[in-house]
């Protein structure tokens, strides 16, 4: 079994920065895909970030120039680093994680870390 736990989250005001870090662990031979989603109340999770294991990224629109995705693949463990954060980045952030195993591929959720922006 793999675990994803995540940490960083917390209240922030607006133009502030936060850094959130997830950390995978468990039966992992290796990770392709890592990456961040949001979800805020009402509305569908959806991207943040991703960044493959060769480094390359992609990102939200509304994100980018602000966020950050980073990883150390000897860790296991991605970061979103964010800046100039919005009211609107408000949301539940959840780490994902592409993982391949011995016995076979499967993709994988963090509990969740929320994100509040706000004065």
């Amino acid at each position: 079994q793999v675990q994803l736990v995540e940490s960083g989250g917390g209240l922030v005001q607006p133009g502030g920065s936060m850094r959130l870090s997830c950390a995978a662990s468990g039966s992992i031979f290796s990770i392709h895909a890592m990456g961040w989603y949001c979800q805020a109340p009402g509305k569908q999770r959806e991207l943040v970030a991703a960044m493959s294991r060769s480094g390359s990224t992609n990102y939200a629109d509304s994100v980018k120039g602000r966020f950050t995705i980073s990883r150390d693949n000897a860790k296991n463990t991605v970061f979103l680093q964010m800046n100039s954060l919005k009211p609107e980045d408000t949301a539940v952030y959840y780490c994902n994680a592409d993982v391949l195993m011995s016995w076979g591929r499967n993709a994988y959720w963090g509990q969740g870390t929320q994100v509040t922006v706000s004065s």
